[in-house]
């Protein structure tokens, strides 16, 4: 088994069609097919159904098309690996965070990992935490910011606590009281603005009202974290949403939640790949970057480090 059958194999899986999987390999077609066709025999399964000009997966096909992203994917990693014996000047980190993530700390410690390691190349991916696990799983990824817990049996998959975060109730600034916090039963009654479907808020806030005996009432919902903060600017409703996303937002407050919501942001990836030594140089940079914000006080407000083993 070949890694060229392989890729050739998951172009076609995922073009549904020969002739533009080949134009993706930079292959002529009659070579594609005889590398499928060959891999088709070591297995001794055919891998895809051929029906007046549809192309699809056999159950077979559905078996290895995980497994051949993932052998893919690590062969990939392997090649950066050796690349980077001669010293940390080139190589590549695929990191995973969620938007509020994206928006709230991950811009300054990639400033600073970058100007220390101005040959790494960055590839971040932003999605939420199920998404990102998924990508992880499949070797598309090296790191992953995400948020606990995993929802995930994966037993391939690491993650270590780093941060813990205070969600609040976001409103429109110019209508804030002065109440110190409020309860979730208070949610009753008023509109929200909801995230999309498999956001880890959208399920957070859920289960809270739920808990409380109640099914919230939105407004609006599918948006994703910038959306759902101009929605509330915009006076369409209120919003459970992490306290460090309101940095920078005047227009908006947020009212901590009792009794107090929290979330865990961890940053995860798979156990059974070791790390490259770029992704290895990220880690360490973004944990000294956030131990000393939060030495200095400089954390968002409403964010905790979490002490990890030796600190």
């Amino acid at each position: 088994m070949q890694l060229q059958q392989l890729a050739s194999f998951v172009a076609v899986a995922e073009t549904s069609h020969f002739t533009r999987a080949a134009e993706r390999m930079r292959l002529a077609q009659p070579s594609l097919s005889k590398q499928i066709k060959a891999l088709e025999t070591e297995l001794g399964a055919p891998l895809f159904s051929r029906a007046r000009g549809n192309v699809t997966l056999t159950a077979a096909g559905e078996a290895l098309l995980p497994l051949a992203r993932r052998m893919l994917a690590d062969a990939d990693t392997a090649r950066r690996e050796v690349a980077e014996l001669a010293g940390l000047r080139r190589g590549r980190v695929r990191l995973g965070a969620t938007p509020s993530l994206c928006a709230g700390l991950l811009a300054e410690a990639l400033a600073r990992f970058h100007t220390g390691y101005p040959g790494i190349d960055l590839l971040v991916e932003e999605g939420g935490s199920r998404d990102l696990v998924g990508d992880l799983a499949r070797g598309r990824l090296d790191l992953a910011l995400i948020i606990l817990p995993l929802h995930s049996s994966d037993p391939s998959l690491v993650t270590e606590e780093i941060l813990n975060e205070r969600l609040v109730v976001a409103s429109p600034a110019e209508t804030r009281g002065r109440r110190a916090y409020l309860r979730i039963e208070e949610l009753r009654h008023r509109p929200l603005v909801m995230f999309r479907r498999g956001y880890d808020l959208r399920e957070a806030t859920l289960g809270a009202c739920r808990q409380a005996g109640f099914e919230p009432r939105f407004a609006v919902e599918g948006g994703e974290m910038d959306a759902v903060l101009r929605f509330v600017e915009a006076g369409l409703g209120v919003a459970v949403v992490p306290s460090m996303v309101l940095e920078g937002r005047p227009k908006l407050a947020g009212v901590p939640l009792a009794p107090g919501l929290r979330r865990t942001i961890a940053l995860a990836h798979r156990k059974d790949v070791e790390p490259t030594r770029a992704a290895r140089a990220f880690r360490a940079t973004l944990l000294s970057y956030l131990s000393e914000a939060a030495e200095e006080g400089c954390l968002p407000q409403g964010v905790e480090l979490v002490r990890l083993p030796g600190d």
